[in-house]
């Protein structure tokens, strides 16, 4: 099995990494200073789950230089979508699927306008990690699991369970859905929730599911981000805005998210991914989302300010 990993970030570097201990041909696609490192030095994995170091990997920073593969895992900030969209077709050949494991609910929109829906494969992974120096990944909690599943409704095919059992060999829990519709609103609506918050309060997940004012804000958020799931038919349940927040009080109460860590580092913030999107999807369902716009309004200054 050939797989393309297009961003060796937090995610990409992770999931890839555990493919490659197992024996399958990763090839990274990375960029700057973690390029460098994973050419040089290979790729070191510090996990809460058992860390690992790969002391040689196949990184590039052009498409070109990889080829065809089976599988492309897309795992870039979800604001690079389009430019990375546009980029994959020297890692095509005619059965290649194409799977993000990217947050947001449009990502999948954006592949399949460039590559085709029908290679398209939407995913899912719950886990906190980031780069912490250039070739070394930490992985400081969630289950690091994934979820994947067709994206073209009524598509039936073995490649979705063969990338599962892949991932299964490499000590990776993966399951696949036939709604992944379902399971990316699911996790954008506890994101919207917890990176929201986590990032304009600027403290961590256990201070703010404390104070009951900010625990509140929570809770409308999420329930906002479901009513717009549900105006545009995804069948959520009906009590996932508790769900959400029984979660958060289970998490590690120093825990923040990655747009907080984008912002308080001065890397891209994902706000029109996550917030931004979610409002727009109101407005044009008819949908108010007023804890949503406010927190977009404190956090845009700031993504304007990283963009410089």
């Amino acid at each position: 099995m050939k797989v393309a990993v297009y961003g060796a970030g937090g995610v990409g570097g992770f999931f890839g990494g555990k493919l490659a201990r197992s024996g399958a041909d990763v090839r990274f696609i990375a960029r700057g200073r973690h390029l460098q490192a994973l050419q040089a030095q290979g790729l070191r994995v510090a996990s809460v789950h058992g860390s690992f170091e790969l002391a040689q990997v196949t990184a590039a920073d052009d498409p070109a230089k990889v080829g065809p593969v089976d599988y492309v895992l897309v795992t870039v900030k979800s604001s690079y979508t389009d430019e990375v969209a546009v980029r994959l077709r020297p890692l095509l050949h005619r059965d290649t699927a194409v799977i993000s494991l990217q947050n947001g609910v449009d990502n999948e929109e954006k592949l399949a306008a460039v590559v085709g829906e029908d290679r398209v494969v939407g995913g899912v992974a719950y886990i906190f990690s980031a780069i912490s120096a250039p070739g070394v990944i930490e992985h400081t909690g969630g289950p690091a699991s994934l979820v994947v599943g067709e994206w073209r409704e009524g598509v039936h095919g073995e490649r979705v369970a063969r990338l599962v059992e892949a991932c299964q060999a490499a000590d990776i829990a993966a399951e696949e859905t036939g709604d992944i519709r379902a399971v990316l609103w699911a996790k954008f609506d506890f994101i919207c929730a917890q990176a929201g918050t986590t990032a304009a309060v600027r403290l961590p997940i256990g201070e703010i599911r404390t104070a009951p004012a900010s625990r509140d804000l929570f809770r409308r958020v999420a329930t906002e981000v479901c009513q717009v799931a549900r105006a545009e038919g995804i069948t959520l349940p009906a009590d996932l805005p508790d769900r959400h927040l029984a979660f958060a009080d289970g998490l590690e109460p120093g825990g923040y998210s990655s747009l907080h860590h984008d912002l308080t580092h001065g890397h891209p913030m994902e706000l029109e991914a996550l917030l931004g999107e979610a409002i727009r999807r109101g407005a044009r369902a008819g949908v108010a989302t007023p804890m949503s716009q406010a927190l977009y309004a404190v956090l845009q200054p700031w993504q304007l300010r990283n963009q410089q």
